[in-house]
């Protein structure tokens, strides 16, 4: 992602969107957020994952994880889109969609954060913006990146587990393995002395052995 790379403070920009002008910070406050961006509106992909995106919200929430989306179509093509999102999940008419959509139809926020997709143009030929997903901590600083072309729909029940893992190790001196889904086991970080990881760990850990005699694969139950 040019110019933003993990740990770096997430661009304070403004934007309009479905609520209103908004200031990306203030919008945040001291949550966590998530970005994402689609293609275009009124397409089938992007409908599914915004679909599935508005479903999955309540989830968000209970992580303290405010969402919003982005493309390069205007406040007005969102807000009619969105009722196709909610006819698409079977939603009653008027039921208000759960989280705001940038207009970026400028494509400045999509030059900023290195979203444009070059396969993927407009009408025009115009590049499109790409399937970006930013997680952004409440310190403001981006906490994780993913970008998919515009023909594959991203997994937000991945993203969820993504999220759990990044809050636990935010506060916890471990590491969450291949596949790892909350409750499972962590693994120690290297970097924490075998002395100190038994006060870390009361609930006790579990050190593999290993050919090469190196005592590195260490896992406790998720704290």
């Amino acid at each position: 992602m040019p110019g933003i790379l993990l740990g770096d403070v997430f661009p304070n920009f403004e934007a309009d969107t479905t609520i209103g002008k908004i200031k990306f910070h203030d919008f945040l406050g001291d949550s966590w957020g998530v970005l994402f961006s689609h293609p275009r509106d009124y397409t089938p992909v992007c409908t599914t994952e915004l679909g599935q995106a508005a479903k999955l919200s309540d989830e968000f929430k209970e992580r303290d994880v405010k969402m919003i989306a982005l493309s390069v179509d205007s406040v007005e093509d969102h807000r009619g889109w969105t009722k196709d999102i909610m006819a698409y999940n079977q939603e009653d008419p008027g039921c208000p969609f759960p989280f705001p959509i940038i207009a970026d139809d400028k494509r400045e926020l999509a030059v900023k954060l290195g979203m444009l997709d070059p396969d993927e143009r407009d009408k025009d030929g115009v590049p499109l913006t790409a399937r970006c997903v930013f997680v952004i901590g409440p310190d403001k600083k981006m906490k994780l990146s993913i970008l998919y072309p515009a023909t594959t729909g991203r997994n937000f029940n991945e993203l969820l587990r993504v999220i759990d893992s990044l809050q636990l190790t935010a506060k916890k001196r471990v590491a969450t393995p291949v596949d790892w889904k909350p409750g499972d086991r962590v693994m120690v970080l290297p970097n924490v002395p075998e002395a100190e990881a038994s006060t870390l760990f009361p609930a006790g850990v579990y050190t593999k052995e290993l050919p090469s005699g190196k005592k590195y694969l260490r896992y406790t139950p998720q704290p």
